[in-house]
């Protein structure tokens, strides 16, 4: 099984002066880490690629022009039997869905950030588009948040949302943006 932490928004040290520990197990769990941009600088740049697994990152547009200058705006990246796309900004929800698959026409999934709030929309056939929430500024949701996804033998993948703060585990379902798809 393939196991992607998915993290975005983390504005360090604005928003937060680390990460959550939760967060931090999660991620060392992981076989990739990807972000979704604001990070915020190099420094927390540096922090996530010093927590094990490999990572994939954008930025955003609260990051600095270092970070800017280090990271692209949009990555993509080949799992078993999945290309993933990343970019910080997903647009308007109104279209989300095509704009995305007709901007990452080879990919079978997009992750994005900016809003902060945790978001998982499934098209026919499988596409899919996620926003993990944010482990350290939560804005208007009730609790800090992140995502995995899950990959085995083909399946389509399973995305797991976790809250992060304490009590720590899986985000309640009613938390997580669903719209019709």
């Amino acid at each position: 099984m393939t196991r992607v932490a998915v993290i975005s928004d983390t504005h360090l040290p604005s928003r937060g002066r680390e990460l959550p520990p939760a967060c931090v197990d999660a991620i060392r769990g992981a076989d990739l880490l990807v972000h979704a941009g604001d990070l915020a600088d190099l420094a927390a740049l540096a922090l996530l690629r010093s927590l094990g697994p490999p990572l994939v990152a954008v930025h955003g547009n609260a990051d600095d022009a270092e970070v800017r200058a280090a990271l692209p705006a949009t990555a993509a990246v080949e799992l078993p039997g999945l290309r993933l796309a990343v970019v910080h900004d997903g647009g308007p929800e109104a279209g989300r869905l095509d704009r995305l698959r007709r901007t990452f026409p080879g990919a079978g999934a997009v992750v994005f950030g900016h809003s902060h709030v945790p978001f998982l929309q499934r098209a026919p056939g499988g596409f899919l588009a996620l926003n993990p929430g944010s482990p350290t500024d939560r804005r208007r949701q009730p609790r800090h948040s992140m995502a995995e996804i899950l990959r085995r033998d083909g399946r389509p993948p399973r995305i797991r949302f976790l809250a992060v703060d304490e009590p720590a585990g899986p985000l309640p379902e009613d938390l997580v943006r669903r719209p019709p798809g």
